[in-house]
């Protein structure tokens, strides 16, 4: 299994939010390596106010409400010699650009046999449990699960979002970094170390048990930690694991989890069908099935669109109360 990522073991600073940690990783990357470039909507005006340190202001474009537009000029840029971060906001807004992630950025490696790379990280910042509604409240990282060509990245805390991000932006493929919102304000200690990555295709073994295991995508890490103190206190062991990387997957950390305890919950926020949970427990049967006690089980948000009420959409996604719900109907 892959080691539980330690903050402090590299030097550390003071406690840093989700929200910096992605703007220090980008003042990093940018201070390191001239070739990176900033696009996306008023970018400039963050710029102004030193959320990137002291950069050229011609590495940072401000762009106007055309993702398609903005996100096609990264892929040119990228297959002329930069590494741009392209900065979608809301994740729902990635639709727009997906004919030139998908399409293009995806596929120009394979169909020029290896002669372009493209170094592009399209962020994406998914938001749920504040009333956003519809159509600002999707999780589309299964769609993108199913383009080859495209790494996609779920991190979960201030740690493993600067690091995961530092990988992408350095990786020679195109990466699709999904953040969630709802973690922004949480605080922890993160790596003094500027080099510090999180390498992409590697999970984070949060803890070890043997009773249980939970496989979790993006924030849902925290309500099954949760679960898994719960649990703990009647006496069940639980193992908890942070994929981080959802393309390229560790399935040998998956899997290696998975036949130690025998029962596993995957938790995801994206909707139930084809949902990132779907290939996780599919991998599991396939590969580990002798292994089991129990059939895997999916906490997934249902296959309905995001309401507009908060009374309504509070019990929608993965909770503590769900999670574990699921794990005593295993044990």
């Amino acid at each position: 299994m892959s080691s539980k990522i330690d903050p402090v073991s590299s030097g550390a600073r003071k406690p840093t939010t989700y929200f910096d940690a992605i703007s220090l990783a980008q003042a990093e990357e940018m201070a390191r390596d001239k070739t990176v470039i900033l696009i996306g909507e008023d970018q400039a005006l963050y710029a102004a106010g030193g959320m990137f340190g002291d950069v050229e202001p011609g590495r940072i474009r401000s762009a106007p409400i055309s993702e398609p537009g903005f996100s096609g000029m990264a892929v040119g840029a990228a297959v002329t010699g930069l590494r741009p971060i392209v900065d979608l906001t809301i994740a729902s807004f990635v639709y727009l650009a997906s004919d030139q992630i998908i399409n293009q950025a995806a596929k120009l490696r394979f169909m020029t046999g290896g002669q372009f790379r493209v170094p592009v990280v399209y962020r994406a910042s998914m938001w749920h449990n504040q009333s956003n509604a519809a159509q600002h409240s999707d999780r589309p990282y299964p769609m993108f699960m199913n383009a080859p060509g495209l790494k996609v990245v779920v991190p979960s805390t201030p740690t493993n979002v600067r690091g995961l991000l530092k990988a992408a932006i350095r990786d020679d493929d195109p990466v699709v970094f999904f953040e969630d919102n709802d973690l922004w304000p949480m605080k922890e200690v993160i790596p003094e170390d500027p080099d510090f990555v999180v390498p992409l295709g590697k999970a984070d073994v949060v803890c070890e048990g043997s009773d249980i295991t939970f496989i979790t995508v993006g924030a849902c890490r925290h309500p099954a930690l949760a679960a898994a103190r719960v649990l703990g206190t009647e006496g069940v062991s639980s193992t908890v694991v942070d994929v981080l990387s959802l393309v390229p997957m560790d399935r040998d950390t998956i899997l290696s989890a998975a036949a130690k305890t025998g029962r596993v919950v995957v938790v995801d926020t994206a909707h139930l069908t084809c949902s990132a949970a779907s290939e996780i427990a599919a991998t599991i049967v396939e590969k580990v099935f002798d292994s089991l006690r129990k059939p895997v089980l999916r906490v997934t948000a249902p296959d309905v669109n995001v309401p507009f009420s908060p009374a309504l959409e509070k019990g929608l996604f993965p909770n503590e109360m769900s999670i574990l719900a699921a794990a005593r109907s295993l044990l």
